[in-house]
């Protein structure tokens, strides 16, 4: 019987739990369990405070009103003392950018139905027929094998890259860009990925982690004329260096500093920022024109206004041939060929123009 009982007890238990019930499935074992133990012959002395226990458990976190006041106000109190204040940068990152069903994951109860309703719509025409066309036959040029052993993709690739504008998919037409949104950038790289996953890489970053889509949401209007086309086209090749040796790719945390001073330049008095940076793990980097830096931007002197000022996250675009950056090493990651280095930048001057969104975009780099 008392075997009978505990299994009993374990079934229900998991039964219970797999509904998502959770309470339930505590209170029923808990029972079930004290029951198996009577059956068993256990002393009063034993069974009469158990018994007293599950039942005082049962109404402190059975009974909303109780559960608040007597468990989860002092726990926070408690957690208060210990866990650091969120700062503003924090706070920031924390309200940043948006959440699609991945947000259900964290509900502890995820509506899978909704995730599983949900459908891809059919590829547009000019999508299809760039699938059918330019990525067919760049399937037909990749030999993994060979790029592989040569530690990068052939030249005719990369030409052929820049010329059907692989690295503009994202960028509007306007801009000399193919217009293309998520999904069918998600069915190019997939494709290109069935042959050769450096080339998927190569074409995936640039699209993805690249300046295009900062400059297209942030970035000012001459940056747009400037920097887009170019992009585009393939004439700059871009990366994004965030990842250093200190803090990996956690911003907050970045030890790369951007100084404001001021310079003459031409008789005139011109106010730009002194970068100093490590980063390692930037993908494309070794062969960028054009590197879009993540760093912490600091006034200390208040020459934008307030001395000492300490504006936060900030991103900027730093072209390859500045005094003061170097770049062309690689890494190999996992054995995979794909471009992928550190920079590092000393005394690096630019002027605050160079700032994605300009002046105004200081210490919005979370965005």
């Amino acid at each position: 019987m008392t075997l009978f009982l505990l299994l009993a007890a374990l079934l229900v238990y998991l039964g219970l739990l797999y509904v998502g019930r959770g309470y339930q499935a505590w209170l029923a074992g808990g029972l079930l369990f004290w029951l198996s133990l009577s059956s068993a012959g256990c002393s009063a002395w034993l069974l009469v405070p158990l018994a007293l226990l599950l039942i005082g458990a049962g109404l402190l976190f059975g009974v909303g009103d109780w559960r608040q006041r007597f468990v989860a106000a002092p726990l926070m109190r408690s957690m208060a003392k210990v866990l650091p204040r969120l700062g503003e940068t924090e706070r920031i990152a924390l309200e940043a950018g948006s959440v699609w069903w991945d947000g259900e994951l964290f509900s502890g109860k995820p509506n899978w139905q909704r995730l599983l309703d949900f459908r891809v719509p059919p590829p547009e025409a000019e999508v299809q027929a760039f699938l059918d066309g330019p990525v067919a036959t760049l399937c037909e040029m990749l030999d993994d094998w060979q790029i592989q052993q040569d530690r990068d993709l052939p030249p005719a690739v990369w030409d052929f890259l820049r010329e059907h504008r692989f690295f503009g998919m994202i960028i509007p037409t306007e801009y000399g860009g193919l217009g293309f949104g998520a999904d069918a950038h998600s069915r190019v790289v997939t494709r290109v990925a069935s042959r050769s996953v450096t080339a998927a890489v190569t074409v995936m970053v640039p699209n993805s982690l690249g300046p295009a889509e900062l400059l297209l949401h942030y970035g000012t209007e001459a940056q747009r004329q400037h920097y887009l086309p170019r992009l585009a086209s393939g004439q700059d090749l871009p990366c994004f260096a965030l990842t250093g040796p200190e803090a990996g790719s956690d911003a907050a945390a970045t030890q790369s500093l951007g100084i404001v001073e001021a310079r003459e330049i031409d008789g005139e008095r011109v106010l730009g920022m002194r970068l100093n940076w490590k980063k390692r793990y930037i993908t494309l980097a070794p062969v960028a024109t054009l590197v879009g830096l993540a760093f912490r931007l600091q006034d200390p002197d208040g020459l934008l206004g307030e001395a000492g000022r300490d504006y936060g996250i900030t991103c900027a675009l730093i072209p390859r041939d500045t005094p003061g950056v170097q770049i062309g090493q690689r890494h190999d990651p996992m054995g995979v060929p794909f471009m992928n280095g550190p920079t590092v930048g000393e005394d690096v001057w630019v002027p605050l123009t160079q700032i994605i969104g300009g002046v105004e975009g200081a210490g919005e780099g979370w965005k």
